[in-house]
């Protein structure tokens, strides 16, 4: 397996993690302008970790895993601040690490292999931090009329999530079956 090595990518990774933990401090704490500055942070780091590694050819098996953990780790995270809230259920921020362990070890990460997604997954993917930054940004903003809809996209992705983790249990079972 490649190692962790310095890239500007995992660099910018590398600040997403650094921002989890203040992330989900500012939104136990009820401080929606640092939690949105902090998640508004991690979005950017994210939209451009990925382009920059193609771009300088410093993509990896590595920064991958880095990559889509922190992720996994933020929205988790994130997502589990806002449950405590009360603003969503308590039952998505298990799902998202359980089926995110589920990824990895089905895509064979752990050997070195590239992560494979799949596209409910990826859509699951960014569906979580959607759902994190519209349930910061309904607070900063003050817009309650987002609780109701926030609630139900929350038990949605439960639905999703568990769909995607059995989809994905699914072809690799075939793909072991086709193999034997």
């Amino acid at each position: 397996m490649n190692h962790f090595r310095f890239t500007w990518a995992n660099l910018l990774t590398s600040i997403r993690a650094l921002v989890i933990a203040p992330t989900v401090y500012c939104i136990v704490q009820h401080y929606w302008v640092a939690a949105a500055t902090l998640f508004t942070a991690a979005v950017i780091t994210d939209f451009l970790d990925g382009k920059l590694a193609r771009r300088l050819h410093q993509t990896s098996a590595f920064g991958g895993l880095f990559d889509h953990a922190t992720d996994a780790l933020f929205v988790s995270l994130g997502c589990w601040a806002i449950a405590q809230l009360g603003m969503i259920n308590t039952l998505l921020p298990w799902l998202i690490p359980i089926a995110f362990l589920q990824y990895v070890l089905d895509s064979k990460a752990l050997a070195g292999v590239a992560l494979r997604m799949s596209a409910i997954g990826k859509s699951n993917g960014v569906a979580y931090y959607a759902i994190l930054g519209t349930a910061i940004g309904s607070e900063l903003l003050q817009w309650q009329w987002l609780a109701e809809p926030i609630r139900w996209v929350a038990w949605a992705l439960v639905v999703t999530t568990i769909l995607s983790m059995l989809d994905r249990g699914l072809t690799l079972w075939r793909t072991i079956a086709a193999n034997r």
